[in-house]
């Protein structure tokens, strides 16, 4: 039987099939993206050009404080990036809330509403133009939001998200935990809220410089937790570092996961953005659609 979650999947990836040139089935495995901010243009309408002479399929779009740049609240911003959308053909993949890193959800109050603020940004989306929808927003804790270690944080955040869960429910929003947790603690995040719109944004090389092992992380937490994926060096570009992608490839098939790879850093000192994310892009391509 279908999950929550692959149901969505599916009713996204059909209502997006008229933004790509590539057929439903193709779409379906694998389609390759990136960060915003990892192509230098953070929560800024020009970052789908960019995507574009990249190559690129989608964008993790940045989505940030009140009245920040390109703020996604405003309607009018919304209908610059629809636009853009067809222009391009450049899917919105996911939503990430980066500012979360200097704003952390467990301690400061503004956090879960901009949470919130988040999944009515979707659910408009939803309304307006379904068929550019995401369903996926990243909550990152990091920097100040760093919560590893901190089993008060934690609760602090399973509290938090409790109070918005409902409403993300509601809209068929699923919350993406990036971290430096385990997949145990990932997992005891998602069975305190109690709920699958609470799920993991899985990111290689972070979990793997906190040695652990990420081919068997994303086996422990399946497709079904998983709900987006970045491909990440810390060291170079993909395919240069420590990260072994064919083994994450067998891994991810293994747990069952064939959607989104949003490329994040993996860039090289004084190597042009573009020419880094062409290189990026084919070694991914390479080695998950060949």
């Amino acid at each position: 039987m279908p999950t929550r979650r692959s149901t969505l999947q599916l009713l996204a990836a059909t209502a997006a099939s008229s933004c790509l040139p590539a057929t439903a089935e193709e779409q379906a495995v694998f389609p390759i993206g990136a960060c915003d901010w990892s192509i230098k243009k953070q929560q800024d309408i020009a970052a789908f050009d960019v995507a574009k002479s990249i190559g690129l399929e989608g964008l993790q779009v940045s989505f940030s404080a009140p009245g920040s740049n390109f703020d996604l609240r405003d309607q009018k911003v919304r209908e610059q990036y629809y636009r853009k959308v067809d222009e391009t053909g450049i899917q919105i993949a996911s939503l990430g809330m980066g500012i979360l890193n200097q704003v952390p959800l467990a301690t400061h109050p503004d956090a879960i509403r901009w949470v919130g603020d988040a999944i009515d940004v979707i659910a408009a989306t939803e309304r307006e133009q379904p068929d550019k929808a995401t369903h996926i927003c990243l909550l990152a804790f990091f920097g100040k939001g760093d919560i590893n270690g901190r089993p008060e944080l934690m609760e602090s955040v399973i509290q938090k998200l409790k109070t918005v869960i409902t409403k993300a429910e509601d809209a068929g929003v699923v919350l993406g935990i990036e971290s430096y947790l385990s997949a145990d603690d990932h997992l005891k995040i998602i069975e305190g809220v109690g709920s699958e719109a609470i799920q993991v944004y899985y990111d290689s090389a972070n979990s793997l410089k906190m040695g652990y092992d990420i081919y068997e992380e994303v086996i422990q937490l399946g497709s079904e937790r998983i709900c987006q994926v970045h491909c990440k060096e810390n060291k170079g570009l993909i395919g240069e570092g420590d990260v072994d992608f064919k083994k994450f490839h067998e891994s991810l098939v293994t747990a069952g996961y064939d959607d989104w790879l949003i490329i994040e850093g993996s860039t090289t000192k004084g190597t042009d953005i573009v020419e880094a994310y062409r290189k990026n892009l084919s070694t991914l391509d390479h080695i998950f659609r060949n």
